[in-house]
Parts: structure tokens; C-alpha cells; sequence
């Protein structure tokens, strides 16, 4: 398994860093709740195939992607239910809207296929960004591990919050009592994920790598090798720049 070799540039790294990276790897071509390990392989490889797309570099460039109509260019192994939620989650996040998703939970995809979708691309953009900020080629993908999805769906998560069900933090009990590490807060960008639980865990540890570990996101004295502010003119420069709305 491919992880960063700080050789290859002139650029410290934490050994944090290099574990997280082969972790998120591993977990990116492990089996997951509703997707094979093979499938999230695909969907990994098919966000990369989307930085590239013609049809949405069109719809990026337009006052609204509603308004440009085609076909995307992609890898083929993708489900075709899946295909145009990979390539928007990846290259226009910012623009999804309720009426797009509904469009899509629950005729084309489940909630939680949904979710562990949005993860996958999710952590795979976060690795490849990784890569390009230092210059180096993205890491390859995994290997796809065997296995079924299992199936499993956390009891206790509610609707009416998000667009998909959450897993409030006083609900974390039993299978998930370990969830948020017994934090009181917990940002939402986290608990949206809660429905499929272990990618609550991936986000968690590339957050802890890249940023900070959620325990810490409340301390305004938290550093790593930035000061805290540093950290935050840099994220804040970043959203911006992404038009991420947060």
C-alpha cells in the first residue's frame, strides 16, 4: 500500500500523517455498510475520473449546473444510479441542493448508500489534495478486499435534522457509545456521517491527521505546527476559495 515518502519532497512529515494515509487506504478498499470493497474502489477511482469530466467543467463554468445537459465521462464501473452523485459530490458540493437530492434518495440511491458515498469521495479528495499540494503523483488506490456490505444501520438515527438521518450525540449508545468519544460537541460536518458509524471513524482520524482531533476543534490554544489562528486563516482562505459554505 502506497503512503507519502517525504524523500520525494522537500517537506517534513509526521509519521501521523503517513499512518493516517495508509489507514484511510485500507478503509477506503475495505467492505462497508451498503458498498463491496470493490464498489468503493470504483467510486473512489470514478471522483478522480471527475476532475476531468467535459460535462462538469461545463456545469462548473455555468450560473447552474440545471442548466447544461449531457453525459458524463466516466470509468464505466460505477453503477449508473451513482454515477452523477460521485461526479457532483467530487467537483460541485457547494451547489447541491434539496430538491437534487431528493431526486436521487430514495429512487436511485438508499440513505445510507448515500452517505457512505459522499465519505468515499469525500476522503479520497482530501488524500489526492494531499498529493498535489506537494507535487506528487496521487497515491494509488487499494486493492479491493473481499466481503459483503454489512447491511448495518445504527438504531437510533433520527431524521429531521439533515437531509439523511444523524446520530445525535445523547444517542450514542450501545454499538455506537464509542462514536464521538464521549465528546458533549460535536460539528455537524461529523454527525452527518453518523448514519454509516465507521465513517464517522475515517473522518475522524483524517481530521486528527490534517487538522485537529475533534476533542480539540473547541480549544482555541489547540497547535500543531501552525499556532491555532494560523490554522484558521489558512482553512478559512481554503473554504473560501472551495465556496464552502461552512
Amino acid at each position: 500500500m502506497a503512503t507519502f515518502d517525504s524523500s520525494a519532497v522537500s517537506v517534513p512529515a509526521f509519521e501521523d500523517l503517513r499512518v493516517a494515509h495508509h489507514h484511510l487506504l485500507e478503509h477506503i478498499g475495505a467492505p462497508g455498510s451498503w458498498w463491496s470493497g470493490a464498489q468503493r474502489v470504483a467510486i473512489a477511482a470514478e471522483s478522480r475520473q471527475a476532475t476531468s469530466c467535459g460535462l462538469c467543467i461545463r456545469r462548473k463554468a455555468a450560473l447552474s449546473p440545471t442548466h447544461i445537459e449531457g453525459v458524463h465521462d466516466t470509468l464505466g464501473t460505477v453503477p449508473a444510479s451513482a454515477v452523477d452523485v460521485v461526479h457532483r459530490v467530487r467537483t460541485d458540493p457547494g451547489r447541491l441542493s434539496r430538491s437534487w437530492f431528493e431526486s436521487i434518495v430514495p429512487a436511485r440511491l438508499s440513505d445510507g448508500e448515500y452517505v457512505e458515498l459522499v465519505s468515499v469521495v469525500a476522503l479520497t479528495a482530501g488524500l489526492d489534495f494531499f498529493a498535489r499540494a506537494l507535487g506528487i503523483p496521487p497515491y494509488p488506490l487499494p486493492d479491493a478486499l473481499p466481503g459483503d456490505p454489512s447491511r448495518y444501520r445504527p438504531a437510533f438515527a433520527r431524521g429531521g435534522t439533515a437531509w439523511v438521518p444523524m446520530v445525535a450525540c445523547e444517542d450514542a449508545s450501545g454499538a455506537e457509545a464509542d462514536l464521538y468519544e464521549g465528546l458533549a460537541f460535536v460539528p455537524n460536518i461529523v454527525r452527518a456521517l453518523s448514519l454509516v458509524p465507521r465513517e464517522v471513524k475515517a473522518l475522524q482520524c483524517s481530521s486528527a491527521a490534517h487538522y485537529l482531533p475533534v476533542k480539540d476543534i473547541v480549544d482555541p490554544a489547540a497547535r500543531r505546527s501552525l499556532d491555532r489562528p494560523q490554522m484558521e486563516l489558512v482553512a478559512a482562505r481554503v473554504s473560501a476559495l472551495n465556496q464552502c459554505f461552512y
